[in-house]
Order: C-alpha cells, then structure tokens, then sequence
C-alpha cells in the first residue's frame, strides 16, 4: 500500500490478511513440507498429547472418570475431584488461575502454547495436513490436483481425503462427547438406534460436522479470525516475550546470492529465497516482525535453519528469542511485569487450596414450601413444610439427618425416612418442623437445624418458623 506521498508503507503488511485475496476472496493456503528438528520434536510432543486426548475419558480411579465436564448437569470432575453448582465459586477461582497462567506464559514465551500444544493446530498440522500430503502429495501437487478438470484421479484422491478426514472428525466429536457425558453413555448411544438417544445422535452427527468443516475447510482461519488469542497478542507482549522471531540485524539487506561488485553494499545472510513464507500454515511472511496471525509453530526456523545450513552460514536467522534480544543483545525474562503476574498467581494458587481444603463434602439448601404458612393440628401442634435438596460431592454413600438445635422442635420427614444419598448424588426432600402450639411466643422465630453425616454434626442452617402467638 502506498501513503499520500506515493512511496511504499513497509508496514502495509498490516492492513490485510495473507489468507484474503485483493477482492475479498479467499486465499487458499498450501503450506510446503517441512522436516527439521523442531518438526520432529512437534511431532513427538504431538503422539503423546494425542495419545492422553483420546484416552482421557476411558482413565477411571476407583470405577469413576479422572476427568469430566458434564455441562448439561452442571458437574465436572477434574483429576479426580467432582464440582458442582454449589462449587461455582472454586470454578471461578480455577478458571482466574488458569487466565493468569495463559497471560504469565504468554508474556514470556509468546505463542509457544499455539503452535505446540494448541488442539487446533495439534490436529490440523499433525494429522489431517499429514494424511493430505500422503494423498495429494505437496504444495504444488495440491495445487495442481485442484486446478484439475474432475477426472478419475482427483475423484479417488479427493475421496479418499474426506472419507479419512470424516472418520477421523467422527473418533474426535465421540471422545469431546466422553468427556461431556461420560465413555458410559456414549456407549449406550452407538450401541443403541438414534431413536432410543436422538438429542445424543444429533449431538454426535453436529460435533463431527463441525470438526470436519473445520479441518478441511475452515482451516487456518480458525486462529485467525475465530480465536481471540491471538488479537490479545499486543497487549500480553512486550519487547522482552520470546518468539519466533526473524533477525533482521543479520538479514537485512536481503538479497540472492551473487558475487558483489565493489560499489554495491554486502547483502544479509538473509537470501530472499522465500521457503519462510511457502511453509508457513497461516500464509505470513515473518521477516516481517510480529504479527496476529503467527501460531509460532516453527516451520520457518526449520526451513531457514537448512537453507543457511546449504549456503554455508550460521542457523539461527529465524529462531526463538525475543526483541530485545535481537536490538540490544540481551535478553531478560524477570521483568517487572512477569513478577507481578507470578505473585498473582502464587496468591489465586494460594486462595483455590485454601478452599478446597475447607469445602464440605455434603452441601444442603433447606427453603419454606412456597404458598405455605403454618398449619395447625388438632393435637394443638403448629407445623411449617420444607423443602431441602441435598448434593453428595463425595464418592462415597452417605447417610444424612436433620435436627432442630432447639429441642422444642421436632423434625417429620415426609415420604421415606432413610435419608442415604449415594455417591456424587443429589436428592430432594420435604419435611415438617413441628412445635408445640403454647411454646409459640413470636410470629417468626428463627430455627438452627443441624446437618449430621453419619451421626456427626457437620453443618448449621438457619430458616424461619412461623404461627400464630400462644394466647394461654
């Protein structure tokens, strides 16, 4: 793009997306293979990460999953450990912590979680990119395969892709749904027609939908426009956060290898051979600093790494590290604000095991029976109706009872007196607090009952009892 005067913005970079053609189309991006140590280690990192995804929901302690987000009933159990509604608050607490973290790691490390770790580019790039290189073969080739007329070739290749791509999106929308309903009811669901479960079938066929669009469609724009992350770049980065960073002190000025005349100025080590752009997944050039849409997944460093290697100049052009650590050769990791985000995190740490350590097993909610005062008995009793619901966050039966503090008060269980709640189980119940109708000397008096597990006292719950005064 050019300013008012004519001359060329070298930030003009910035004012469009590489994925976004001059007319708005898209820019369909072929990223070149790419081999190198960094690709091997993404790839190893990538087994392992894949291999705890798709056996996560099938890791049991004690007959019961070691991770659970049971959004539809509102429970969760995380490494073991169950949360429910009542819980929110420790939820809240988990996800401030984990906020704090992303933000502590990103302003020293940047993006490293991207192009790492990241689902999206986990299996965008370490499967699905893979079996279309197998199929198709490489960039060129898949450019050439879709510029083809359809003829017998393109139909075999391009069907073979979807129907892998397909099975593929079906084994990850079956495992996301494990970890939301649990491996038991996903069980039922296939083994059973979709009559029989048809809110999850539906759920099923709508989360294979959505991953095979994303991987064989939507791709690359996924990071780019969909995930926030990486428009929060400029404000959790600064001149000291690690990146993939390209060395424009050593690079620049760029240019192709040729004996230099005496008048000419030297070239940079950078030989403008543009490997950097064709092998990038999101179709940025990095020479160009920062920017939003770099996931760090290091297919520049690699590639560069080996043209520099065949030129004979030192690797390293395009490598992890930081401005500064470029401009001012130093690079410093404690900074003031790396400090302040630890301490935050110490102290929310701090804060959730404090909690955790003092959250009851047992959780109680006791309410007035709405529409309902007092009834009086012709054994000359007032009684108030109750409702109380009961949550077990434990694993564990536990037998429950309710008592009054005061013993002018008797508790009446309506329905089943054998109040046993199972493990990480919730039960809702009606009872009737009864009182003698001369010891009534208030129209509302405040009532203490006590919550007993097992015969022993763990909880105190206040409520109100309403009658009418006693006139003897």
């Amino acid at each position: 793009m050019n300013n008012k005067k004519g001359t060329f913005d070298p930030n003009s970079f910035r004012d469009s997306l590489g994925t976004v053609q001059e007319d708005g189309k898209r820019n369909w991006i072929y990223p070149k293979k790419v081999s190198g140590k960094f690709y091997r280690w993404r790839t190893y990192l990538s087994w392992v990460l894949l291999a705890i995804f798709f056996a996560g929901p099938f890791i049991q302690v004690g007959g019961r999953p070691y991770m659970l987000f049971n959004i539809f009933e509102r429970k969760f159990i995380i490494f073991g450990a169950a949360f429910w509604p009542q819980d929110t608050h420790l939820l809240i607490f988990l996800l401030l912590i984990f906020f704090v973290f992303i933000i502590l790691f990103t302003a020293v490390f940047g993006r490293v979680f991207c192009g790492w770790a990241c689902p999206q580019t986990l299996f965008m790039e370490m499967v699905f990119r893979k079996i279309e290189y197998w199929i198709e073969g490489d960039a060129n080739q898949q450019r050439k395969l879709n510029a083809m007329h359809w003829n017998s070739e393109k139909i075999w290749k391009k069907g073979s892709k979807m129907a892998i791509f397909t099975f593929i999106s079906l084994l990850i929308s079956h495992t996301v749904m494990a970890y939301l309903i649990g491996v038991d009811q996903v069980k039922e669901i296939i083994s059973q027609p979709p009559s029989a479960h048809l809110s999850g079938f539906i759920g099923l066929m709508a989360f294979t939908g959505i991953f095979l669009f994303v991987f064989s469609w939507f791709r690359e724009q996924a990071c780019i426009v969909v995930c926030p992350y990486g428009r929060l770049q400029g404000v959790l980065l600064d001149a000291n956060s690690i990146n993939v960073t390209y060395d424009h002190i050593r690079g620049e000025p760029r240019g192709m290898i040729r004996k230099i005349k005496l008048e000419e100025t030297p070239k940079g080590d950078c030989i403008d051979c543009s490997l950097c752009v064709q092998v990038c997944p999101t179709g940025i050039d990095i020479r160009n600093g920062v920017q939003m849409e770099c996931v760090n997944c290091t297919a520049c460093i690699d590639v560069c790494d080996e043209v520099m290697v065949k030129v004979d100049r030192p690797k390293g052009l395009i490598r992890y590290a930081s401005d500064n650590s470029i401009l001012k050769q130093t690079q410093k990791l404690l900074t003031p604000r790396v400090k302040i985000y630890s301490f935050l995190l110490i102290i929310l740490m701090g804060a959730f095991v404090a909690l955790i350590a003092t959250r009851d097993d047992l959780g109680a909610t006791i309410t007035r029976f709405r529409g309902m005062t007092y009834q009086a008995r012709d054994t000359g009793e007032i009684s108030n109706l109750y409702e109380v619901s009961f949550i077990n966050k434990t694993f564990d039966a536990q037998q429950i009872e309710l008592k009054a503090e005061d013993p002018l008060y008797q508790v009446e269980v309506v329905g089943d007196q054998n109040w046993t709640l199972e493990g990480q189980s919730k039960f809702d119940g009606r009872f009737f607090l009864v009182k003698n109708q001369k010891d009534v000397l208030v129209n509302q008096d405040n009532v203490v009952l006590l919550l007993l597990q097992n015969g022993e006292v763990i909880d105190k719950i206040k409520t109100s009892f309403v009658g009418p005064i006693s006139r003897n």
